[in-house]
């Protein structure tokens, strides 16, 4: 019968494992889904300066290129629906949305470090000794042993083994059976010791899964933004052909009446040259206008379209160039909203997150190895497998408890890595501070551009006004006789100049608002795009330290 005392020094062990598994899985973090979606918000609020939060539940990600044949009907598009298109079609997007997904996958490869693993071995071992003079003897022992080990992210190795031995001598006709089971833990006191050091490349990883989200969010940002600014340039490439077809017809007309007035000897023959160099001035001009319309419909379709077969579909754009509302706040509004937003900059501040956990594994690499070793185990034997697993609560057993010490003399390696690590994250913070000086450039300028674009609009507008009526005035001067075909072909230069000045400085303020929000770090926000890195970083401050 085994003792009670024994009994419960053999639950003791197992007890002592189990608890040592439970507070792995305590410390070791969970994983975090990876959220890589870009596309409508599950619910569209109205547009407001400050960053929305994207939908708790995603949109499916990565959707496919098509390998279809696609469609090859005419194209119609509003700006709302070529930034929905191009975020489900555009081919640079589709590679960039990977990066978060594969990211994760490191941190997997670090959190895999505190995984249990499981051991085992079966022996066949027999053995012949012959010496002079002597009888041949003879053994042969089966043996299997299991165990199984882990580390925590304490700093702590549990190690428990168990196996059973069956040994047979030809000396003695019974069998030798013997079963054992031990627990080993061992702790480091110093290098290695804590869940700071042991859980920073884990942390490191999560970073960089982090920082791929705030770099797939720039790279959405300057995909739609590029999508806008060139749906206003293909409106303004087909509005310069109208201008310019009008334009057109109105030189030929001036050449037509200009000749019917010669031949009637009202004008000397002379006054066609002018006449006929501006139409032919103005047909240069609609030749360059619709070369420039088919070049930036190409540069359109690569943005909505999946395969390059799809550059022969025809383009319909229904939004007309008008003056949007000019965006709320002040500039200095403007700019905090950038240094709290921008992409890029919240990616700089991960990787200075992430230089100070390499400075904390360095700084451990800095301490001597020390390590406390304890072994518990118990050994029983008897004539069956059976009976030598229950005398291990017997009076075989074995403790031992133990440290070990170790440091390199001069200790280099660990002082040189500790030493880049702290001029790297000096680095990365002069690096952020170089980024937020830039974002504010960035700001004032477009703000700046979007302010002169505005005043723009209506001194064009009034200028185009005059212009008119002066091309009206020369006009009838010269039916009067009172100028000149040169007067008027010069006069109607000056209306086609102010007429694509005026359509020009309407787009250049649409395009200076998208800028804006581009450089602000809020164009995904207001046109109400769910995607990854809608926030600031938590627990990361603004020159990158963690809280």
């Amino acid at each position: 019968m085994p003792t009670r005392g024994g009994a419960a020094t053999r639950i003791s062990l197992w007890a002592a494992a189990a608890a040592c598994v439970v507070l792995a899985s305590c410390i070791s973090p969970s994983p975090r889904a990876a959220m890589d979606y870009v596309g409508p918000e599950a619910e569209a609020p109205a547009p407001q300066p400050a960053v929305t939060t994207p939908p708790e539940k995603p949109l499916p990600l990565l959707p496919g290129i098509s390998q279809e044949k696609p469609p090859t009907g005419p194209l119609q598009l509003t700006v709302t629906e070529a930034i929905l298109v191009t975020l489900e079609n555009n081919r640079g997007l589709a590679i960039v949305r990977y990066a978060p997904s594969i990211a994760q996958t490191f941190e997997e490869q670090e959190r895999a470090t505190f995984d249990p693993d499981l051991t085992g071995i079966l022996l066949l071992q027999r053995t012949i000794e012959n010496q002079p003079g002597a009888a041949s003897s003879r053994s042969q022992s089966y043996a299997g042993h299991a165990g199984i080990s882990q580390f925590l992210p304490t700093g702590t190795q549990l190690d428990l083994f168990g196996g059973v031995t069956n040994q047979v001598l030809d000396t003695a006709p019974d069998a030798h059976r013997s079963a054992d089971v031990s627990l080993t833990v061992t702790q480091s006191l110093l290098r290695g010791f804590g869940t700071d050091v042991n859980l920073a490349s884990l942390r490191q990883a999560r970073l960089d899964t982090e920082t791929s989200e705030y770099e797939l969010r720039g790279f959405a940002e300057a995909i739609i933004s590029q999508t806008e600014e060139t749906y206003w340039d293909t409106q303004l490439a087909r509005k310069r052909i109208a201008i310019f077809q009008q334009s057109l017809d109105l030189a030929q007309q001036q050449y037509d009446q200009t000749r019917q007035r010669i031949e009637l000897k009202v004008l000397a023959a002379s006054e066609l040259v002018a006449a006929e160099a501006e139409v032919a001035l103005r047909r240069e001009d609609l030749i360059d206008a619709r070369s420039a319309l088919e070049a930036i419909q190409l540069q359109m379709l690569r943005f909505l379209s999946p395969n390059e077969r799809s550059f022969e579909r025809e383009l319909i754009l229904t939004d007309e160039p008008s003056s949007p509302p000019e965006p709320s706040g002040t500039l200095e509004d403007h700019i905090q909203l950038a240094l709290r937003m921008r992409p890029d900059l919240n990616a700089a501040r991960l990787q200075a997150a992430k230089g100070e956990l390499q400075l904390v594994k360095t700084r451990n690499g800095l301490l001597p190895q020390l390590n406390l070793f304890v072994t518990l185990g118990r050994t029983g034997y008897a004539q069956s497998f059976r009976d030598a697993a229950r005398n291990t609560d017997g009076n075989n057993y074995t403790s031992a408890v133990g440290m070990n010490f170790e440091y390199p003399l001069g200790n280099h390696l660990a002082e040189a890595q500790n030493t880049r690590a702290v001029l790297t994250l000096d680095q990365l913070r002069e690096a952020i501070s170089n980024l937020a000086q830039l974002a504010e450039l960035d700001v004032r300028t477009a703000y700046i551009e979007m302010l002169r674009s505005k005043e723009l609009m209506g001194a064009t507008a009034f200028t185009r006004k005059l212009q008119e009526q002066k091309f009206e005035v020369e006009k009838e001067k010269l039916l009067n006789g009172k100028s000149t075909s040169l007067l008027v072909a010069a006069t109607q230069r000056d209306l086609l100049t102010s007429q694509i000045a005026e359509l020009q400085a309407v787009i250049n303020y649409q395009k200076s608002i998208v800028e804006l929000y581009r450089f602000e770090g809020s164009l995904l926000t207001h046109h109400r795009i769910a995607a990854p890195g809608a926030n600031p970083p938590e627990n990361v401050g603004p020159m990158g330290a963690r809280w």
